[in-house]
């Protein structure tokens, strides 16, 4: 999914600017308790890969976050680390990443860090990032946090829902296919998902058996898009965005995609 060719070198010499950062680490707090949680105040300072591990982070309670991928990288997989990236690292308790970004763990070790590399499951499925904030919280030691936010979001989504299936035409679930990535927007519409394409190109055959599905609307990933997937059938295509915002805000992500689908629901 990822293009990890040439990053190797690249690294090592992302490394080698750090050394003025973690070569003189020896004889300072990092020595002894660089790697000792917490000791940033008592809260712990966390660095995500993207905003989408920010957010989970945020929502998990962490107030110390620091993104390496700006938002304006449409394909955060190719994003090539700079020697600032390896110095958060350098001064992180956790270091957040998805298992299809190649180069957190490279960035950790070329920056001699002591932080824990935590994976994360990036799914904007309700119960899934419930689950993940949770766990994150009780990694962090603000589960209370984590758990005050997850009531706000319950309630957040649960009216989203509920406004999406009010705008069901004739009161019936909308025919839907979707991105494999985006399944959790057609979830919160209540939406009846009939089939998934990608991430790989969409082949003939597969339009062949999506088209007879006769689907109102199609959701696509707004990050990966494949260009228009059913062009013929009449069917409308949505685009369902992931990333959070630079405030780290996950509730938006929900909002939004609320608001697009409402907009793209056949009239009853």
């Amino acid at each position: 999914m990822a293009r990890t060719g040439g990053r190797t070198s690249s690294l090592l010499a992302l490394s080698a600017a750090l050394a003025l950062v973690a070569g003189c680490g020896n004889d300072s707090s990092s020595a002894e308790g660089g790697g000792d949680k917490h000791e940033h105040g008592g809260k712990p300072v966390v660095v995500v890969t993207t905003t989408w591990e920010g957010a989970l982070a945020k929502a998990a309670g962490a107030e110390d976050v620091k993104v390496i991928v700006p938002q304006s990288v449409q394909h955060a997989p190719d994003y090539d680390p700079k020697p600032s990236d390896l110095a958060a690292v350098a001064g992180a308790d956790f270091v957040l990443y998805a298992p299809f970004e190649p180069y957190a763990g490279k960035i950790k070790e070329a920056a001699d860090s002591k932080a824990e590399l935590v994976e994360v499951n990036l799914d904007n499925d309700a119960d899934k990032i419930n689950a993940e904030v949770t766990r994150l919280g009780k990694l962090f030691g603000t589960d209370d946090a984590a758990a005050q936010w997850k009531t706000t979001f319950d309630s957040e989504y649960a009216k989203l829902s509920k406004d999406l299936k009010a705008k069901w035409p004739g009161g019936k679930s909308p025919v839907v296919v979707s991105q494999v990535f985006t399944t959790w927007a057609a979830k919160l519409a209540g939406a009846n998902l009939v089939g998934t394409y990608g991430p790989e190109a969409v082949t003939p055959a597969q339009l062949a058996k999506l088209g007879k599905m006769k689907p109102a609307l199609v959701l696509d990933n707004a990050h990966m898009s494949t260009g228009t997937v059913l062009p013929d059938s009449g069917a409308k295509q949505v685009e369902i965005v992931n990333y959070p915002g630079d405030d780290l805000d996950l509730l938006p992500v929900y909002r939004n995609a609320a608001t697009v689908l409402k907009e793209a629901m056949p009239a009853s």
